[in-house]
């Protein structure tokens, strides 16, 4: 039986050596198929075995620093199957005999990019099969590590129940290429004491009480969520002298009992919420991660960064043409959101200690997948971000709310080996994010377009 070499993912050798021990009678026992000794999926079928891993040497014209916020010139990245090495000034960092060399020499190399709020799976049309909005899905995150998004946080399926925790596992496993993802399944809203809706297990989590809000959390991690997605306010309106109203859904009682019960097997909450009385509510009862919040003000923003909780405000997507079209339907156009949304991301970028995160919101409807940069030039041209906030935003802090600041999120020594690459200086023009000719993750090249 052919042994997996170093550098093969953990999956693999085991795989091949379980498979092979099961179908071919043990260790010593000869291939008796088509073609060289095969390595064994999954599924126990036979695959082509991968290539062994290779040291590649990169060169960096300039490198973005995400912890310092600076550019370096003239580096070189050495990596060794799907990490990370060395980096260092090119007349420091010696390449080793037989490495291949990446000539990224008038380009611009950062770490892989990280959108913190992706839905993978757009919302299901009438009739549409579960194994056609996968596919789907599928396409979408290979549209956003294409773009340089190495790593997402997904938040909710749209109705496909626990899909993005088969893809996010598919990914894991190297049976699809995608970005490293963590997931929130089908998410938690409110139903009232009066709901009886039946029960879908494709959607939402409804709950009615405390007790089943503490099950729902249950159930979900149990089915392989990484964060939970929750929504303590809906829908906003305005009223006569155009103050914004937002609906109000979980009591308080049930809220907290969401995020503790969350917190208790080890997760975090991201907490949908437009303003008002919920997004208050969210705040108080701990909520990792706030998202949008059209309404924020300075008492709020001072009270997360008192409770460590991160700011993720989408601020694209919900300032796209839609917005005002649908406040023109329903004041008349005398009152708009978009200009209290971008005073509330402001007043956030102006608060300090505040932890701003950048995620799309991406959902293949107003925002196609593949277009995330358009988020961080949003923080830059519309909330007056600096283009290293905005970069730092979208690398070394969204890993540190992943919780994965030792694997991802800068190029450094031990790290995976996700790197993008782009042709001026993103720290003079936020918009060379869009013009991504390079994408490497975990030492694989996804995209090369300087040379095929």
């Amino acid at each position: 039986m052919r042994k997996c070499k170093t550098g093969f993912t953990l999956a693999w050798c085991l795989l091949a050596t379980l498979a092979a021990a099961q179908e071919f009678g043990g260790p010593g026992q000869a291939w008796r198929g088509a073609g060289p000794q095969p390595c064994f999926g999954i599924d126990g079928g036979a695959n082509k075995c991968p290539a062994g891993p290779r040291t590649i040497a990169i060169r960096a014209g300039r490198l973005f620093d995400s912890k310092s916020g600076t550019l370096l010139n003239n580096q070189v990245v050495l990596i060794q199957a799907d990490r990370i090495t060395a980096v260092g000034p090119a007349a420091q960092t010696p390449i080793p005999a037989g490495a291949r060399v990446i000539d990224l020499g008038k380009q611009t190399v950062l770490p892989g990019l990280i959108d913190l709020h992706t839905h993978m799976f757009n919302p299901p049309k009438p009739g549409m099969s579960r194994e056609t909005s996968t596919l789907i899905a599928v396409q979408n995150i290979q549209a956003d590590l294409r773009a340089g998004f190495t790593a997402v946080r997904d938040m909710s399926t749209h109705g496909n129940g626990y899909g993005d925790v088969d893809i996010r596992n598919a990914i894991d496993k190297g049976l699809i290429e995608g970005p490293r993802a963590q997931v929130s399944t089908r998410g938690i809203v409110w139903g009232g004491p009066g709901d009886a809706s039946p029960a879908n297990p494709l959607a939402s989590a409804v709950v009615h009480n405390v007790e089943e809000a503490r099950a729902a959390v249950r159930d979900q991690i149990g089915h392989g969520a990484d964060w939970i997605k929750l929504f303590p306010a809906g829908a906003y309106s305005f009223d006569t002298n155009g103050k914004a109203q937002y609906v109000l859904t979980y009591p308080m009682p049930v809220l907290q009992a969401l995020i503790d019960e969350t917190h208790r097997l080890g997760h975090k909450a991201a907490c949908h919420v437009y303003g008002g009385e919920g997004q208050k509510n969210a705040i108080l009862a701990g909520c990792d991660s706030i998202e949008h919040a059209f309404g924020l003000d300075q008492e709020q923003a001072d009270m997360m960064v008192a409770k460590k909780l991160s700011y993720d405000p989408t601020l694209q997507r919900y300032t796209e043409p839609y917005m005002d079209d649908n406040d023109r339907k329903n004041t008349g156009g005398k009152y708009r959101m978009i200009p209290i949304f971008e005073q509330a991301v402001i007043l956030a970028s102006h608060t300090r200690g505040l932890k701003i995160t950048a995620g799309s919101g991406v959902d293949g409807s107003t925002f196609p997948h593949g277009t995330q940069a358009l988020e961080m030039i949003a923080l830059v041209r519309q909330a007056h971000f600096s283009p290293t906030q905005a970069l730092q935003s979208g690398t070394i802090v969204n890993a540190e709310v992943l919780g994965w600041q030792d694997r991802i999120g800068s190029v450094e020594t031990g790290k995976f080996a996700d790197l993008v690459a782009v042709p001026g200086d993103p720290l003079a023009d936020i918009a060379q994010l869009q013009k991504v000719d390079f994408v490497m993750k975990g030492g694989k090249i996804i995209r090369n377009d300087l040379n095929p």
